[in-house]
């Protein structure tokens, strides 16, 4: 059965050991992979991974270029690069235009690390080009263990921003927040949203999962493991157990992604 993982990082291979070092510091938890992309390639062969999305954030304005350098240069049959932009650039709207011209598939964007709230009227514009580009976004949903108790990126305002721009191709990543999983349920399942597996398998309660199984469209599942910090075989396993049809599965797997990436 293919796999395309969704959900991945790494990082330019002089950047990845501070960068790694940098996003442990203060949590529990440890990188799977030295955070290069040849380290992650390696993990993927190990696992039979076929194809990553590998996703970057701009955590300042200034990083948008380089991030779209990068995407050129690590860009293949079997890594797919989603690019960055920050919600508040003064040029975003060019920034967007270079990564459609470089044929980028989509961008990635996390409420904590941008410091922005997924719902404020000034990212709207954002949003508005982005779907007016065809482009698919990725985002962080529900908490995040370096961000304790911080809610901007809570699927209650994901749920505001789809009803102000229906049509965005929004994958919400970790079954659409983590750690929020019961308010996802109560207020995203069953649209029209894209929600990725990322490190869920010690999290989400199994009757929030069954729920969220039975009542969001499996054509709207997305494998992803958050690899370096998930376990691709873990995650793999995961999945594997789903309570599902096989056909399902293979769409969750990679016929969900390649769909929505016009692979």
């Amino acid at each position: 059965m293919p796999i395309l993982d969704f959900h991945t990082h790494a990082f330019p291979d002089g950047l990845a050991p501070k960068a790694i070092a940098s996003l442990e510091a203060g949590i529990d938890w440890r990188a799977e992979t030295d955070g290069t992309v040849a380290d992650l390639l390696r993990h993927m062969d190990a696992q039979g991974v076929d194809q990553a999305v590998v996703a970057n954030i701009a955590t300042k304005p200034a990083q948008a270029a380089p991030i779209l350098n990068w995407c050129h240069q690590i860009a293949s049959d079997r890594i797919i690069p989603f690019a960055s932009v920050h919600p508040f650039s003064p040029t975003v709207s060019e920034e967007l235009e270079a990564i459609i011209q470089a044929g980028i598939r989509g961008i990635k964007i996390h409420p904590m690390y941008q410091q922005f709230e997924a719902d404020d009227p000034a990212v709207f514009p954002l949003y508005e080009a982005v779907r007016a580009a065809g482009l698919v976004v990725l985002a962080h949903a529900g908490y995040d263990i370096a961000f304790g108790p911080l809610s901007t990126a809570a699927p209650s305002r994901f749920a505001r921003v789809l009803d102000a721009f229906p049509g965005l191709k929004l994958v919400l990543a970790h079954l659409g927040g983590w750690n929020a999983f019961e308010e996802f349920a109560q207020t995203l399942l069953g649209r029209d949203v894209y929600i990725d597996t990322a490190l869920c398998m010690d999290y989400c309660p199994p009757e929030v999962l069954h729920r969220i199984l039975k009542n969001h469209s499996q054509d709207r599942i997305l494998f992803g493991t958050d690899s370096p910090w998930g376990k691709i075989a873990d995650q793999i396993e995961y999945v594997r157990n789903f309570l599902i049809s096989d056909t399902a599965r293979e769409k969750i797997f990679s016929g969900n992604a390649r769909a929505l990436l016009s692979l």
